[in-house]
């Protein structure tokens, strides 16, 4: 079964953060990506821009509105996302709960809803 992995960070402190430790927190990411690629758990996966940088579309009746971000005032933002096959739900709860931005921020989980 796919699950998705939503990274919740806190894009003002990720902003604050120096260059190089930005690239000091690169590194578990990329052992994190390492390991679900060796276990064939990875499929797909990204950081995204800034939440700033993001649209939101509206369609009401016959209506379109185009909302540009940031759209809430939250203490974390959708900062990236993985999209890993896994057996079952504790196995991709176990997946999350390894990856770098649990740490710092939060990662939600949830199944993929399969239409096909």
């Amino acid at each position: 079964m796919q699950y998705m992995l939503l990274i919740h960070v806190d894009e003002a402190a990720m902003a604050a953060t120096p260059s190089d430790k930005a690239y000091e927190m690169a590194a578990p990411y990329m052992a994190y990506n390492d390991a679900l690629i060796k276990a064939g758990a990875m499929v797909s996966g990204d950081r995204l821009t800034p939440s700033a940088t993001g649209t939101v579309i509206r369609v009401r009746g016959d209506k379109t509105e185009v909302l540009d971000g940031p759209f809430a005032d939250t203490k974390e933002q959708l900062g990236g996302f993985y999209i890993i096959e896994a057996p079952d739900l504790d196995a991709a709860i176990n997946w999350a709960a390894r990856c770098p931005g649990a740490s710092t921020g939060t990662v939600e989980v949830r199944p993929i809803w399969k239409t096909r």
